[in-house]
């Protein structure tokens, strides 16, 4: 309790705590959806493109979050299309965008601002990079996030399991695919600040899978992903606070062991 305590009085772990859960939690519920449709690494592929967004906003002097945001929506409202017409694997198109993406974000450093504390803290992730903006900001769309969530979620539940019957029965696709796509860019750009383009798909696929361990039922997946990844969470910003340890790397180990935790429990409890 001392060492929460100490941490709490610093007003920057505050910062990281509470945008940090904000996103987390909006990552495991969008995750599990991704994971059931394979689309897991579409985390991945969006962080290199919000890293080159921002990249260019940096070097160009604007608001790196205003200019990310449409940007990385948009290229997940394509990579959507894209996989979609079936002529390119999802992991192909997901694979290009993110080499590209990334390419033209290291271009675009190298030529202006070197790697600088800025571009470094959004590739990596900086507990000390999150502002008082940055957490309003989080705060804000990442309630937009889980309010759209919860309003549709028995269509995204629909689109997630059986596209063939939700066409059937009048769901149009397109537009919740599209819906599950827009709202995981929102999270991903979010993300990025804390956990950085290298570890930010980390918070979409980890709790969903390791509550799938466990749970079979779609809603007990979704609950179960959501505390899961706020508990992982804390917990790994508390063991970096003690360890003096990188916060994303830390939030991703504690995601790991989860994982390997909640894989033996299953294991167990089919050998009962």
């Amino acid at each position: 309790m001392n060492l929460i305590g100490e941490m709490l009085s610093y007003p920057f772990i505050v910062r990281a705590l509470v945008g940090g859960m904000a996103v987390s939690l909006c990552a495991a519920l969008l995750g599990v959806s991704l994971v059931l449709k394979r689309y897991s690494m579409i985390g991945d592929g969006l962080s290199h493109v919000s890293f080159g967004a921002l990249s260019i906003a940096i070097a160009v002097g604007w608001s790196p979050l205003k200019l990310s945001i449409p940007v990385v929506a948009l290229a997940a409202f394509f990579l959507l299309r894209i996989t979609e017409s079936a002529k390119v694997k999802s992991d192909a198109a997901i694979a290009m965008i993110s080499a590209v993406s990334l390419s033209v974000g290291i271009l675009v450093t190298s030529f202006t601002t070197g790697m600088n504390t800025d571009v470094s803290s959004y590739m990596f992730g900086s507990i000390l990079a999150m502002t008082r903006e940055d957490v309003i900001c989080s705060l804000a769309l990442s309630a937009v996030v889980l309010v759209l969530y919860v309003f549709f979620y028995n269509k995204m539940f629909a689109v997630t399991f059986d596209e063939n019957f939700a066409k059937a029965t009048g769901v149009n696709v397109s537009l919740y695919n599209s819906l599950i796509a827009v709202l995981t860019a929102v999270t991903i750009v979010l993300g990025m600040r804390m956990m950085g383009a290298m570890l930010i798909s980390s918070l979409v696929i980890f709790p969903a899978l390791t509550a799938m361990r466990l749970f079979k039922s779609f809603r007990g997946v979704v609950i179960a992903s959501g505390v899961l990844s706020l508990v992982c969470f804390c917990v790994g910003i508390v063991f970096s606070y003690a360890a003096s340890a990188p916060a994303g790397a830390s939030v991703v180990l504690v995601n790991l062991a989860a994982f390997v935790l909640f894989s033996l429990a299953a294991f167990a409890r089919g050998k009962l």
